[in-house]
């Protein structure tokens, strides 16, 4: 249903009565008939935000979830190759590896995926520890993405648990974001999901390598001092586009937007 006004178009959303998890796997499904997108990375970032602008409540942003939120989370999970944080991500929302059933690693692999994507960490120090939860309840080892000058150290310290990949570009103190992608697209992840946090999505974004957005946007006021779901010290404008936006009776909103310009080549990259 459409209505208009002042030469603008408006589209009156249709209600989710129950969580499909086939429409939504529909919905989401990655851009990767492109050949282009195929050889690179493409870059999808899902994060929540309460209707006041808020990325957190309680200092989490798992504490605004609710159900449909969390069926979307696991679809577009299910759909990676691989999902990136970074190491302050892991700490504070006490991550764990993803954990998929029968019928997800099945139809993972006949899209000739693996049956469980990797999480993949960005730490410029590699300060995770032992005991995190990342490292001992998964199904597959993480990849610790980390500079050349924390590579040895992080190495001895997690042993077996990880696999500590050196992501610096230039700067042998830093993770180059390009040398990471090319590392996780050189083991054929390419579908890459940020869960971030803000920081994170700020240098993908303060980069121009987001390619998509998820947000689902929480039917709560939260006030305080809660920040933005995008942080950075550089304010960029990159357009995009809305490509659906979807809703349940808990009234959270569910919206997908794209880059307005084309997918880039690998050679962009």
């Amino acid at each position: 249903m459409s209505a208009e006004g002042d030469g603008t178009q408006f589209t009156v959303l249709g209600r989710i009565d129950e969580v499909d998890t086939g429409l939504l796997t529909q919905r989401y499904t990655y851009p990767d008939t492109d050949p282009d997108v195929l050889r690179s990375c493409w870059v999808r970032g899902n994060m929540i935000a309460s209707v006041d602008g808020g990325a957190t409540s309680s200092g989490k942003s798992g504490d605004l979830g609710g159900a449909g939120d969390r069926a979307v989370f696991g679809v577009l999970r299910e759909l990676a190759d691989v999902i990136v944080v970074g190491a302050s991500t892991v700490r504070v929302e006490n991550y764990s590896g993803v954990r998929l059933g029968a019928a997800q690693r099945q139809a993972r692999r006949g899209r000739g995926q693996a049956e469980v994507p990797p999480i993949a960490v960005l730490t410029r120090f590699g300060s995770l520890k032992r005991d995190a939860k990342l490292f001992h309840r998964t199904d597959v080892p993480p990849l610790i993405l980390t500079s050349a000058d924390a590579v040895a150290d992080t190495t001895a310290r997690l042993g077996r648990l990880a696999e500590v990949l050196d992501a610096s570009g230039e700067h042998p103190d830093s993770v180059d974001l390009r040398t990471a992608l090319g590392l996780l697209a050189d083991r054929g992840l390419t579908r890459v999901l940020t869960e971030g946090g803000p920081g994170v999505l700020g240098m993908f974004t303060e980069h121009d390598l987001l390619d998509e957005l998820c947000l689902t946007v929480a039917p709560v006021l939260v006030g305080g001092g809660s920040g933005r779901i995008v942080t950075g010290p550089a304010e960029v404008h990159t357009a995009m586009r809305l490509h659906h936006a979807l809703t349940d009776d808990d009234g959270y909103l569910y919206l997908r937007y794209a880059r307005r310009d084309p997918p880039r080549s690998s050679a962009a990259r």
